[in-house]
């Protein structure tokens, strides 16, 4: 079996090779064996390449033949079946949705048996956030339709970003803003966000801010009460508390926009990097008015004061319902293998892909 890997170094770069994973060899007690079925892959997963080393992605899954610590995998979601078990309550058959590598299987090491839950227990992942080692039992769900498993996991992992930054905003009561601008406003997050902001009465005034060349597709989607493309920040209204949320990693954008609002910039949550390349620059926001967000330490936030059940609860509708939405405008790509993956890997990390267009890879 293979496995694609990503230069750590040079993240548009990519090879596949074999995978040292044997397959064959007996579990030990607590273990368990998952064949990937298929993953969603998106500018998300960028992202996760793009931050590996500063969120520690590359930890999940230690890539093969790797000596020199070149190469690191990519983590993605997806659905995977399980083929062998030597943990209790947990039998072979049994379909799980969660995080998975580039790759054909997965082994499971300490694993945690929930009545709805499976929680990876490897050591090199102790450390890692909680909600990448959780993973889903579908089989005890009792609405899991099997149709609905490409929508899930290509928006499953934005949408729940996009819920917590919404519940983040109406938190801290818009920052005091009149105004939310959204960086990147093509991006699915975005569009989860944008759903969110139009479904909210309270909330300020919502631009979405992308390229010209997305501009009328994102003005089709009806979800911003104003679009706005790169270039014609004059448009935006430098008069009014704005704070932003950025999903692009772009730092001369984010100055130029600064530039633009001076004191009425009031906060900026920096969420995504689907500019990946044009970041690590100063942006000149003050470090008082900028936050990084990770959704998962919002979750687990959240779950303490809501409970696991109480999250999922509040999240999954939104979700579900924005899902449903997004089957109007997505159009879902199927790719066989990883090898296929790697052939249009460049082109996701350069942003070549239109907005509507979603990778779905097939083991």
């Amino acid at each position: 079996m293979n496995e694609l890997q990503i230069s750590k170094s040079n993240i548009t770069q990519s090879r596949v090779t074999t995978s040292a994973l044997d397959i064959d060899a007996p579990l030990a007690a607590g273990e368990i064996l998952l064949k990937v079925d298929k993953f969603g892959f998106s500018a998300n997963n960028v992202t996760y390449a793009a931050a590996g080393d500063q969120l520690g992605y590359w930890q999940f899954f230690p890539a093969s033949d790797n000596e020199t610590d070149t190469w690191g995998i990519i983590p993605v979601w997806g659905f995977a079946d399980v083929v062998a078990s030597n943990a209790d309550g947990v039998a072979a058959g049994e379909r799980i949705f969660g995080y998975y590598p580039t790759a054909s299987y997965l082994k499971m090491q300490n694993v945690k048996v929930l009545e709805n839950r499976l929680i990876d227990g490897a050591e090199h992942r102790s450390k890692l956030p909680p909600g990448y080692n959780t993973y889903r039992r579908v089989d005890k769900e009792s609405a899991y339709d099997r149709s609905m498993d490409n929508m899930r996991m290509l928006l499953w992992p934005l949408y729940i970003t996009s819920f917590c930054l919404w519940d983040s905003l109406q938190h801290n009561d818009w920052h005091g803003a009149k105004q939310v601008i959204v960086i990147s406003a093509s991006s699915k997050t975005s569009i989860g966000l944008g759903y969110a902001l139009a479904a909210d009465s309270d909330s300020p005034t919502s631009i979405g801010l992308t390229s010209k060349g997305n501009q009328q597709w994102v003005e089709g989607l009806g979800l911003y009460d104003k679009t706005v493309n790169y270039g014609a920040l004059a448009d935006i209204d430098a008069s009014l508390p704005t704070v932003i949320v950025d999903m692009s990693g772009n730092s001369q954008l984010l100055a130029n926009i600064h530039a633009h609002l001076g004191d009425n910039l009031v906060h900026c949550l920096n969420v995504g990097l689907t500019h990946w390349s044009e970041g690590g620059k100063d942006t000149g926001i003050p470090a008082d008015k900028r936050e990084f967000f990770f959704a998962p330490s919002h979750i687990q936030m959240r779950m303490k004061e809501w409970g696991p059940e109480g999250f999922d609860s509040k999240s999954s509708q939104f979700i579900n319902d924005s899902a449903l939405r997004s089957a109007n405008w997505m159009k879902i790509e199927k790719l066989s293998g990883v090898e296929k993956l790697a052939e249009i890997y460049a082109d996701v990390c350069a942003g070549k892909l239109p907005p509507e267009k979603a990778l779905v890879i097939e083991l």
